[in-house]
C-alpha cells in the first residue's frame, strides 16, 4: 500500500513540476479542483486548451486513486494507475495552444 500511496504522489509532483516548467504568470500549486480553477485564471488559459484538459483529468483519477487506497488493490486501481502514468506523459508532450508569460 505504501508503493501506491508514494507513486500516487509521484505522479502529483511530475504533473506540477512539468506543468510549471513552462513558465506561467502563475505557478499550479495543486490538483485540487480550487487549485486549477486559479492557475486557469491568473494565466488566462482559455476555455478547452488541451493542457488543462489533461491536468484536470490526472488531478480527478489521482482523486479517485486516494480513495480507493484504503481497499485492496484492484483491477479497476491498476488500470487507473495506467491512465495516470500514460497522462502524465501526454501532458510532458504537450505545447500549449498559446504563450505561457512568466
Amino acid at each position: 500500500m505504501k508503493r501506491e500511496f508514494n507513486n500516487r504522489i509521484d505522479a502529483q509532483r511530475n504533473v506540477l513540476n512539468i506543468v510549471n516548467k513552462l513558465g506561467w504568470r502563475e505557478e499550479l500549486f495543486g490538483l485540487s479542483a480550487g487549485a486549477i480553477a486559479r492557475w486557469v485564471e491568473a494565466n488566462q488559459i482559455p476555455a478547452g486548451d488541451q493542457l488543462h484538459a489533461m491536468v484536470t483529468q490526472a488531478a480527478e483519477k489521482l482523486f479517485f486513486l486516494a480513495n480507493k487506497s484504503q481497499e485492496q488493490i484492484t483491477g479497476e486501481y491498476r488500470a487507473l494507475s495506467i491512465e495516470v502514468a500514460d497522462l502524465v506523459l501526454r501532458i510532458r508532450s504537450t505545447n500549449p495552444t498559446f504563450q505561457a508569460t512568466g
